[in-house]
């Protein structure tokens, strides 16, 4: 998401603060309707998005509607889509909706910047086909796909989140997205058939392609001056001239006028994404889970289907016989064959009835559709019910069931399935028996599979598998796996973040005692010393938490600061309050939070039962310096009785001072400045102790190296210490 400047219209200025939870920080886009601006919860510190409808539509039903419908996205769970969380309303009556911030530019100003190379498209492709398939999957279709509403997460193409499944209301037919009862989407992007009106999965593949074909050249679509030209362009194929193979083929096929020409699914798509070159050679009418190969049928292979129309059992058995042979043989060869059968038919009768796959076996009940369900519940708990096409399949089905201490219920039928259906059904079987949980379904060759995996490895691992193979021969069909485990302990967490602590330790917050469910959230606080250290703990996290949301919010520091955190000696902390306000207004700052140019107040609290000791105030900031508050050069005096002066109770004690009192002290109190050379985090340090802890007065600014040196070789005793961070950033 790009930043904006602020305009004298926005909804929210910088620092507002929303239902005593979410400060602004900061505009990200406008629209007709609505605002889009990152905000931070003064709860959680977690970075946010808010999505706010302007305030005359923040009572119209209608579009509460839409956003109550985007807000249903929560429910689709993919990193591929922007999470969203709920709705929410200001004691002014306005409307937002709070989704995930994500940080990194959007396809839009890849664009603008002159577009992206073909190799970067394709991964954008695949990795967006994955996500509105896992949307499709809910019958949610999002009608409004276009290059602002894809964003590459920290400017990566394989990590492309799509954003913005609301489609606001406009009146107006000429505005750029309008929903009613004939259009909803961009007329650069959408489909031909959305403007009549209709819209399905196919007119999402449709404007992926566009978008792919905009971003590739660095423009957008020509749509025309007036909605004639619309029309007339939208009847016509994109010109994809100058684009190299096979992106070019993949938008060709995606941006077909005609929906019947399309990819008909993501399922598809991403199997020709696999294809590559080969993309012009995939069968339009499968329907696959992923992205498999093209897969050919043996030769002579076919479906066995019941006949149209029962023999008369009346007829004699050699008549019917020559009947048969005749179709399939010749009217001339009719008489032979039928003798031959005939004999057959008196000397092997047994064998007409009882052996399966000879020219005329077993005629077992139709079965329409052709169903089977085989699942796995838990160690030692499987069963399957349904039905088989002969003995062999029912007897190697059962053994596979028993060897996983279940039952089977299986019934020999006929149905619309190819001749390889039990093969192909114990090969997928095999595929996933090690999976602690599956479930198979079918309905003839189509098959819809479930189930929970180990962990995220093994779901990837089964996941890349079924993408480049595909469902075993002429299965086709869908997967829905669920990384695992079900129950994660609190102790498999505490093992993968203890091997990550370099700043300190790291605790998870209230690890429920009975271990994390799926859907569950795994919150991880504490300080690491870089952004990498943070993106290993969450990619490890991620591994083993499977199908949960990992919360790392953890304060990122730096080698220094961790360096003087490690030397600090490990006390309790001591009530000492630190305070921030503005040099220039009054008011406190609870979110600590500074942009370029303003100027931090910072006071200090006594308790009032501290009453003897020394008091040592330090900052350390971002690039590894401290500054010494108190004592220092200028004041000299740290003792509580000298800071008290007197006074009984809490006494308030400011450290870092306005600029205009700095000024009038002639530059004998420290006041700071935020500039734009160092930006993060900065550490504020309240020590408390019996004695002065150093065997003289520390420099008024050092290096982190030095104060963790003198730290580990203190004289006196330290009692207690509170810290406080202190974040400055960019406007």
């Amino acid at each position: 998401m790009s930043a904006g400047e602020a305009m004298p219209g926005d909804i929210f200025r910088p620092g507002d603060l929303l239902n005593n939870t979410y400060r602004i920080e900061r505009i990200l886009g406008r629209g007709g309707t609505s605002e889009v601006y990152r905000a931070r919860s003064e709860i959680s510190g977690r970075v946010v998005a808010l999505k706010v409808l302007r305030s005359e539509f923040s009572s119209n039903e209608d579009y509460l509607a839409l956003m109550t419908r985007e807000e249903d996205i929560r429910e689709i769970r993919h990193d591929a889509i922007v999470r969203y969380f709920d709705n929410q309303r200001t004691d002014s009556g306005l409307v937002y909706l709070v989704m995930d911030y994500v940080d990194g530019p959007g396809l839009d100003r890849k664009l603008a910047q002159g577009g992206m190379s073909a190799d970067d498209l394709l991964t954008v492709a695949r990795r967006v086909a994955e996500g509105l398939g896992a949307a499709h999957a809910r019958q949610i279709v999002h009608r409004d796909l276009s290059p602002d509403n894809i964003i590459l997460r920290d400017g990566d193409p394989a990590d492309a989140v799509i954003i913005d499944f609301g489609i606001a209301k406009d009146a107006n037919p000429g505005a750029e997205t309008i929903v009613g009862g004939d259009f909803a989407g961009k007329f650069a992007y959408a489909a031909p058939e959305q403007l009549a009106g209709r819209a399905d999965a196919r007119s999402d593949i449709y404007a992926l392609g566009a978008l792919l074909l905009a971003t590739f050249r660095g423009r957008p679509p020509d749509v025309g001056k007036n909605l004639s030209d619309v029309v007339r362009i939208k009847s016509e194929a994109l010109d994809t001239s100058g684009v190299p193979e096979p992106l070019k083929r993949l938008i060709d096929r995606m941006t077909a006028p005609d929906p019947a020409d399309r990819f008909q699914t993501t399922g598809e798509l991403l199997g020709a994404l696999a294809a590559g070159d080969r993309i012009g050679d995939i069968d339009p009418e499968r329907t696959v889970i992923a992205s498999p190969r093209p897969k050919t049928r043996p030769p002579g292979a076919g479906r066995t289907v019941p006949p149209a129309t029962p023999p008369d059992r009346a007829t004699p058995p050699h008549e019917r016989a020559t009947a048969r042979a005749g179709a399939a043989g010749g009217r001339r060869r009719g008489g032979l064959i039928a003798a031959l059968l005939a004999l057959l038919l008196v000397a092997g009768g047994a064998i007409w009835m009882t052996t399966e796959g000879a020219p005329f076996g077993p005629r077992y009940a139709e079965a329409a559709p052709f169903t089977l369900t085989a699942e796995k519940t838990g160690p030692g708990e499987a069963r399957a019910t349904g039905h088989v096409p002969g003995p062999d399949i029912r007897d190697a089905l059962t053994g596979r069931i028993a060897a996983l201490g279940g039952t089977a219920e299986l019934t020999l039928a006929r149905g619309a399935i190819s001749e390889t259906w039990g093969a192909d059904l114990l090969a997928l079987i095999d595929m996933v028996h090690d999976l602690p949980e599956w479930r198979i379904e079918t309905r003839d060759d189509f098959v819809r599979l479930s189930g929970l995996s180990a962990d995220a490895e093994q779901k990837a691992r089964l996941t890349e598998r079924l993408s480049q193979d595909g469902m075993p021969g002429a299965l086709e069909g869908e997967m829905d796996i669920l990384a695992g485990p079900r129950i994660l302990s609190p102790s498999r967490v505490t093992e993968v973040i203890a091997a990550l602590q370099d700043c300190g330790p790291l605790m998870q917050v209230d690890p429920p005692s009975t271990g994390y469910p799926l859907g569950a959230e795994i919150v991880v606080t504490g300080q690491v010393a870089s952004a990498a250290t943070r993106a290993q703990l969450a990619r490890e996290l991620s591994a083993a938490a499977g199908e949960r949301r990992i919360v790392p919010r953890v304060t990122i520091l730096n080698e220094g600061l961790c360096l003087v955190d490690r030397a600090l000696p490990k006390v309790p902390g001591g009530n000492f309050d630190i305070g921030f306000g503005w040099g220039d207004q009054p008011g406190e700052n609870m979110a600590a939070r500074y942009l370029v140019g303003e100027n931090p107040v910072i006071d200090v609290t006594i308790p009032a039962e501290v009453t003897t000791g020394y008091l040592f105030v330090s900052a350390l900031d971002v690039s590894g310096r401290v500054f010494h508050m108190l004592p220092n050069l200028n004041r000299t005096d740290n003792s509580v009785a000298g800071l008290r002066d007197g006074r009984e109770g809490a006494v308030e004690l400011r450290v870092a001072y306005s600029l205009e009192e700095a000024e009038e002290a002639g530059g004998e109190r420290l006041a700071f400045v935020v500039d734009d050379t160092v930006l993060g985090k900065t550490r504020i340090l309240v020590l408390h102790a019996e004695t002065p802890i150093f065997s003289g007065l520390r420099p008024t600014m050092e290096s982190a190296e030095g104060f963790a040196e003198a730290l580990e070789n203190i004289d006196g005793t330290i009692r207690t210490l509170d810290s406080r961070i202190l974040t400055t950033a960019q406007p």
